[in-house]
């Protein structure tokens, strides 16, 4: 079967359309000065095991395994209500709807933690990237990554977390 040049420059449109939507929290930033995870301990240790138990299976390959979930098709990308984001794995406020902003990214996006200390940022060489990601500080759990194209009146800085990694607490 031959495959016409009209139908290579579709396929290779439809291939680029994919790459560029799965990667909104894949942008690489190379100025990173971050510390990699194996360097710090985290007050809440639990074994793979011990996550399965208090995790769901989306937020278990999120936050232990570091993954990351769909674009556009997570709970929290198109919420507008008022009220606070918490870890998954600890029920530790990390971020507030006061500072959720619509990114297009695919997830949701905030210009900063709830309040300091809640989060930490390290190195992420994944992917063949290097990435700034944010982790838990409690556990050390994969939460998204960072980003400096955010609201440049509001720090700049575009916090891409993944639903999965967060509850939500209305107000």
């Amino acid at each position: 079967m031959k495959i016409t040049k009209v139908m290579k420059s579709v396929l290779s449109i439809a291939i680029l359309l994919l790459v560029v939507s799965t990667s909104g929290c894949g942008q690489t930033n190379p100025k990173s000065k971050s510390n990699s995870t194996k360097a710090l301990t985290f007050p809440v240790q639990k074994s793979e095991a011990e996550w399965r138990k208090v995790l769901s299976p989306i937020a278990f390959e999120v936050m232990v395994k570091r993954g990351t979930e769909p674009p556009f098709r997570n709970p929290y990308n198109d919420n507008h209500q008022k009220g606070i984001y918490v870890s998954a794995a600890t029920g530790e406020p990390l971020f507030s709807s006061e500072d959720k902003f619509e990114s297009g990214s695919g997830w949701p996006s905030f210009t900063k933690a709830i309040k300091a200390g809640v989060i930490t940022v390290v190195t992420d060489n994944s992917h063949g990237m290097v990435r700034d990601e944010v982790i838990e500080t409690k556990t050390g759990l994969h939460l998204g990554h960072v980003f400096d194209d955010g609201p440049k009146d509001k720090g700049g800085k575009r916090y891409c977390m993944n639903s999965a990694a967060l509850k939500f607490i209305k107000k």
